[in-house]
């Protein structure tokens, strides 16, 4: 280490990176650990960053550390734990200067292969595990164990918690506990025997001389930071929120990242929809693919069912004729769309907001849909829930815009919370007692001006109320017709209906500060943790930024408000064409050159670091151009 580079020293503040191998076991072993320090009462923000192969590729389980709170990505690693040879070069260049670098060191390295400025702390774990343990699949699983007891000592996580989270893990495999618990104490005491008490020196970078007794310069400290907040990922929460929103039908086919939003619905419902026979009260179908899941949906919802699909983008585009149809024959469709990068198969376990465009306007000819975009797996049971309102008030398709990064991570929320006393609203249905008296009960006529015309379900009424359905134009009356006349009167309704939704969406949440600012910041979804943190640091230096988070589409007029009453606002999102940015202009009319656009799409989460770094730029860049302009006309009038 150099002698300017102090290692980094800090309590309950800090980033954790796991290198492993896809299918390798490691993941437990990761997510134990990140428990284990939620348990002593600090907050984590983890994110599982895999591979979309079964086994043999790269995977990454990163944990943030922070008692203050910051749930955002932070951006660079303080302690890597680099146990995967194919990317030790690219792992230990993420280090910060002054960080840590643990890895097994039962096969020497050169010294070549370590920096300078960064802590190196090798643990001979497979020679530890080749000693104790024959069947080389125990070897390889207890070593990932083993790491996690390593590190329990190195950052003073107390053993009681990470040996009371096996137990709980193993509760149901009994025989698996007594194994996990030894290798846990394995890598402990080999810490604390051979570099703890011992203090030898340690290949590459620096040593850890003179910590005995101590650990590194990183430390877990009991904290009581987490209060009553749930750890949970997003398409569990999402899951549950389609239950208590009153969802009976699931139609869906297997894609990643939102296959386990649909799994999770079927194990809710086999609780929560049965009735006291044993029989359920709810229909989960596997459809052959795609286009198959959304025309059940349609199906359904067109008789009745609280009804959804859950797929990705690579689905969303197999269903866009579907979307076309009931957005057109206005049938009550809720659609969970859990984004990952694209285009085509893309980057299938990667995170993206890269289908915004493709969901607003989705099928061929004039659509517009409404979108909600959830922060959190808090917001993902809310928004999941309000969709099915939402599609049965307006009788027209919902997407719920979550993405890989809320829907397959766990993290920390707000308690779900539900009304018992919540009334569904199943819109304007007209009852057998309402058709007897209305004589002129037409289904695709706006009698109040809100665009949302009558419907009726399937035998409601033995003689009154029954229209056909159908994708061609037709009248008020649900008689086809090619009129002109007719088939602008039901496109002008749709879009009246969808002027009606900006006032039944969830509404966007400003924050501003007390003093003025020149600059605006507009961001949603998955983004919001990052920004919070970027808002803090700019603050920091100097910069204040009014932001607001978008959190439906269509937009309410209070967002082409916040745009005007700024210079220039900054658009950030997780995608290269700046898709909001894009609806904005679309919508409102704005001048492109007022939406600043911050984007980040190379498939991981985005980071605090990555926004500020981006708006400071931009705004110390335009400041400098205006001095150069001030400085030029203040020549030409001498």
């Amino acid at each position: 280490m150099t002698p300017a580079q102090a290692p980094i020293a800090s309590v309950n503040d800090f980033v954790v990176k796991f290198a492993n191998v896809n299918g390798s076991g490691s993941a437990s072993a990761n997510e134990l650990f990140a428990k284990s320090i939620l348990r002593m009462g600090v907050p984590v923000s983890p994110r599982n960053i895999f591979p979309s192969n079964i086994q043999g590729l790269p995977t990454w389980y990163e944990v943030r550390v922070c008692e203050r709170g910051w749930l955002g990505r932070r951006g660079g690693v303080d302690l890597m734990v680099a146990m995967n040879p194919q990317t030790w070069d690219v792992d230990v260049a993420e280090i910060e200067p002054g960080g840590y670098l643990f890895h097994d060191n039962s096969r020497p390295m050169p010294r070549s292969k370590f920096r300078d400025d960064i802590t190196v702390i090798g643990v001979p774990l497979t020679h530890i595990c080749n000693a104790t343990y024959d069947d080389p699949r125990q070897r390889q699983l207890f070593k990932n164990i083993m790491y996690v007891g390593a590190l329990s000592a190195l950052l003073d996580i107390d053993p009681a918690v990470i040996e009371t989270l096996v137990g709980e893990q193993y509760r149901s495999k009994p025989k698996l506990l007594a194994p996990n618990v030894e290798a846990l104490r394995l890598g402990r005491s080999w810490v604390r025997e051979h570099l703890l008490d011992a203090n030898p020196a340690v290949e590459g970078g620096s040593s850890v001389d003179g910590l005995a007794g101590t650990g590194i310069g990183l430390r877990v400290q009991r904290a009581d930071a987490v209060g009553d907040r749930i750890f949970v990922e997003g398409n569990a929460a999402a899951a549950l929120g389609c239950v208590y929103g009153g969802a009976t039908v699931c139609a869906w086919y297997p894609i990643t990242p939102s296959s386990s939003l649909a799994e999770a619905f079927q194990k809710y419902c086999q609780k929560y929809r049965v009735d006291a026979e044993g029989r359920a009260r709810f229909a989960v179908i596997q459809a052959e693919d795609e286009i198959a899941s959304i025309g059940m949906v349609v199906g359904a919802g067109w008789n009745g069912a609280r009804a959804f699909t859950t797929t990705s983008g690579p689905g969303i585009s197999l269903m866009n004729e579907f979307i076309g149809l009931a957005y057109f024959a206005e049938i009550p469709v809720t659609i969970l769309n859990v984004q990952r990068g694209g285009p085509s198969t893309g980057m299938p376990t990667r995170t993206q907001q890269s289908d915004v465009l493709a969901c607003a306007y989705a099928s061929h000819g004039d659509t517009k849909h409404v979108l909600l975009f959830p922060e959190d797996p808090r917001e993902c049971f809310e928004f999941a829930a309000a969709a099915l309102d939402l599609a049965d008030r307006l009788q027209t398709p919902v997407f719920v815009m979550s993405d890989l990064d809320i829907g397959m991570n766990q993290r920390l929320c707000a308690p779900l919370a539900w009304d018992d006393a919540h009334a569904y609203d199943r819109g304007k249905v007209m009852t057998a007692q309402q058709l007897e008296a209305d004589a002129e009960f037409a289904r695709y006529k706006d009698v109040d001006g809100d665009g949302i015309p009558w419907r009726t379900w399937p035998g409601t009424h033995p003689d009154k109320g029954a229209y056909f359905t159908r994708g061609t134009s037709r009248n008020p009356q649900a008689l086809y017709s090619e009129r002109g006349a007719d088939y602008v009167y039901n496109m002008q309704r749709l879009l009246q209906k969808f002027e009606t939704a900006k006032s039944l969406v969830p509404q966007p949440v400003a924050q501003q500060s007390q003093m003025p600012a020149r600059h605006g910041a507009i961001f949603y979804g998955s983004t919001s943790p990052a920004m919070a943190e970027a808002i803090e640091q700019l603050q920091v230096d100097g910069i204040v930024l009014h932001t607001l988070r978008v959190r439906a589409f269509p937009f309410p007029e209070s967002v082409r408000g916040f745009i005007e009453a700024h210079e220039s606002v900054f658009v950030v999102e997780q995608n290269r064409d700046g898709q909001l940015r894009t609806l904005l202009v679309n919508e409102f009319g704005i001048d492109p050159a007022r939406l600043v656009a911050v984007l980040h799409y190379d498939g991981t989460p985005i980071t605090a670091r990555f926004i500020a770094g981006a708006i400071a730029g931009r705004i110390g860049a335009a400041f400098s151009r205006r001095e150069k302009m001030a400085q030029g006309a203040g020549s030409g009038r001498q």
